[in-house]
């Protein structure tokens, strides 16, 4: 019998090749499917909702500069404007018109709620808020007594705006000595006080003008604003009460409202 013929069987590694070929046109010919790790949907709404909020926060960040310029700008016209008008005869017509009139009468909490919500340049926040943290603060670091009323009521001068004050400008601010050479340190230098009608004056142009050399603070006259207001309420009107009688109030406290502000 002729022996049956045998089948050549296939090399395996080309029918390796053979499976690889036609996986490659399945994948070729299949729709293209995202990856399981690829981003999806979900992800790039995330994405796009982080780029919309990060472009909000620059645009506030800004607003918030473009608005702190503007108070900047308005605080040196407030304090342009008090170095050109602190002079000695504005000041004489304001402490006469203090003295002359009771313009309310109110308690200490009745003044805070007065204030509150009443926002000045320079002065950021509810003023209620702001004397009762003082006051805390003051407390917690351990000073007497008096001092706590001083940190609680010493924004009460900011009154000044709601009775008789000329503008903004004599609100809020610095001050200084008036009836004398106006000193480089104060804020903006002399050159600030070149419009000021005592600048040029023969008398209170000079050094020591209508003071004397070493006359205490309690002789000179300061520029009149909101310190030097409320200066005069707890010298002369208040009834601040003493600690005890052993420990009275300090003289002092008037002048611890009076000078906060000052340059000279």
């Amino acid at each position: 019998m002729a022996p049956a013929a045998v089948e050549k069987m296939p090399n395996i590694e080309t029918t390796s090749d053979n499976i690889d070929a036609v996986n490659i046109l399945k994948a070729l010919r299949a729709p293209k499917q995202s990856a399981f790790y690829g981003a999806s949907e979900f992800d790039e709404a995330k994405d796009d909702e982080a780029k919309d909020d990060e472009a909000k926060d620059d645009e506030a960040k800004d607003d918030e500069a473009k608005d702190d310029e503007a108070k900047d700008d308005e605080a040196k016209d407030d304090e342009a404007k008090d170095n050109t008008l602190q002079t000695v005869a504005f000041n004489l017509k304001a402490r006469n018109e203090f003295h002359s009139k009771t313009r309310a009468r109110m308690g200490v909490w009745e003044a805070m709620e007065k204030l509150h919500g009443r926002v000045l340049p320079g002065h950021p926040g509810p003023q209620m808020a702001h004397l009762l943290q003082t006051s805390e603060v003051t407390r917690k670091d351990g000073k007497p007594r008096w001092m706590l009323l001083v940190g609680l009521i010493h924004a009460f001068d900011k009154l000044l705006f709601f009775y008789d004050a000329q503008g903004q400008w004599e609100v809020v601010g610095n001050t200084f000595p008036v009836g004398c050479a106006f000193d480089d340190r104060i804020i903006f230098g002399t050159k600030s006080f070149e419009k000021n009608k005592d600048a040029n004056h023969p008398l209170y142009s000079t050094k020591f003008n209508i003071y004397s050399c070493g006359c205490s603070l309690d002789n000179v006259m300061l520029s009149w604003g909101h310190d030097e207001y409320y200066y005069h309420i707890v010298e002369d009107q208040s009834t601040i009460p003493a600690e005890g009688p052993a420990n009275p109030l300090p003289p002092s406290t008037p002048g611890t409202v009076r000078v906060p502000t000052m340059s000279s």
